[in-house]
């Protein structure tokens, strides 16, 4: 698909897979998966164009809960350099005057602690997978339609049933569509 300047740009800050703005792919935005080791948000600098929405991403290594067992002691210094760059690129692209939305996700933990509470919680289990990963989204954005509202008991935690941390941070397909459906 061929480009143009007033195409609607989404930026997918620490996007890994793409998982998050594969509907939006699929839909003909013009995506743009900023993630290591290609890029770097730390040293990312705005394009320019229509940047429409940015998703984010940052690692959750530092501000998960289950650090507590690792090796190597929790670095929040560390793990807030990702953030504060994420929020830097979503600050100057509001300052430009097109960005229609923004969202920041990390699964609940630590980073609750310097971003506050966030403005959407989540399962899974609400958008059609079947484990459990309580996960925080901050930022400006219609809230997805969830399928279940209502609390779900017997869903394992994806820790449980994906060993890959790579892997268990993938977004769910299911919360990325209905993410995408309110905030087109």
């Amino acid at each position: 698909m061929q480009k143009n300047d007033n195409q609607k740009i989404i930026l997918d800050l620490c996007g890994g897979s793409g998982a998050w703005s594969k509907p939006y792919a699929e839909s003909g935005y013009d995506v743009r998966v900023i993630t290591l080791p290609e890029n770097d948000v730390r040293n990312y600098q705005l394009p320019d164009g229509n940047i429409y929405g940015i998703l984010a991403a940052p690692p959750c290594t530092m501000f998960s809960l289950a650090r507590t067992r690792a090796k190597t002691p929790r670095d929040l210094r560390e793990g807030m350099e990702v953030v504060e760059a994420c929020m830097k690129l979503i600050w100057e692209a509001r300052t430009r005057g097109t960005l229609k939305f923004w969202a920041l996700e990390n699964p609940l933990g630590y980073l609750r602690q310097f971003l506050g509470k966030p403005a959407f919680c989540f399962e899974p289990y609400q958008f059609g997978h079947p484990y459990s990963k309580k996960t925080d989204v901050w930022g400006y954005f219609n809230p997805p339609k969830k399928i279940h509202n209502r609390k779900l008991t017997g869903f394992p935690s994806i820790a449980h049933i994906v060993r890959n941390p790579a892997k268990r941070a993938i977004t769910p397909e299911g919360f990325a569509r209905a993410f995408f459906s309110a905030n087109q």
